[in-house]
């Protein structure tokens, strides 16, 4: 990063790194600058502080994820495959309405990283080992937050969430749905309904129906596997979250 500030540390630090770098780069053949890991504090890898808690917390979020979809009798007039379609594309959303509703809360921390000596010493060793897991950074933690206490500062009644959770999980602009008319028709009540809640509740704010749904195509844009990563990899290691979730619904 051009305005990194990894530059100005001692300089006995950086000729140290520098060496320790070169003896790194000749075991495992030469990389440009671009593939060195950056020092930058927005670029840092985290993890959740208390583990322990958080991915309970979350894991009973998700529980009633996808008990709100397993309750809708219109979600099962659908297809399988539509079904499945949906829920691979919304249950990040979803989820994320899902903490905000029951305000669970986070905090992360700089994830430890291994010595550069250590890499030099275990060099050898770690070709044959499977590829580390990816952690989110601080900066992608941070949009994440960012999103959240965005709809914690709305307020949401109960049945704004319920209205709300239906207008975006009948997404009819997903790519392979059969039934996207059917789709489209579901979010549009969905929609309407919410408007009608809204209106009696906040009669002053005539536009915060268009703000809600502004604010929740945010949701949209944080990766499936920052999620994944932050609040669900210490507890199913390896396992796809996706088939977990298929299982959780059909079971």
């Amino acid at each position: 990063c051009e305005k990194c500030q990894c530059h100005s540390e001692d300089k006995r630090t950086a000729i140290l790194y520098t060496l320790l770098s070169q003896n790194l780069n000749q075991s495992r053949g030469s990389r440009s600058p671009s593939h060195q890991r950056c020092l930058c504090h927005q670029r840092r890898t985290v993890c959740l502080r208390t583990p322990h808690i958080t991915c309970q917390a979350a894991s009973n979020v998700l529980v009633k994820t996808i008990s709100f979809m397993k309750n809708l009798p219109s979600f099962h007039l659908l297809p399988q495959e539509d079904q499945l379609l949906l829920l691979d594309n919304c249950w990040v959303p979803l989820f994320l309405l899902g903490l905000v509703q029951e305000m669970v809360t986070f905090e992360v921390m700089e994830t430890p990283a291994p010595s550069m000596l250590k890499k030099i010493l275990l060099d050898g060793q770690s070709k044959q080992q499977e590829p580390e897991r990816t952690q989110p950074t601080l900066a992608a933690v941070q949009r994440l937050q960012c999103c959240l206490n965005t709809f914690w500062s709305l307020d949401l009644s109960p049945k704004e969430y319920a209205y709300l959770k239906g207008a975006v999980l009948f997404n009819p602009d997903i790519p392979g749905l059969r039934a996207s008319l059917y789709i489209e028709s579901l979010q549009r009540e969905a929609q309407r309904a919410l408007q009608e809640v809204l209106q009696p509740l906040h009669p002053e704010d005539q536009g915060r129906f268009a703000h809600i749904l502004m604010i929740s195509s945010t949701l949209k844009s944080i990766p499936p596997a920052l999620i994944t990563d932050l609040f669900f990899r210490p507890i199913i290691g390896d396992a796809d979250i996706v088939e977990l979730i298929v299982e959780m619904l059909y079971e």
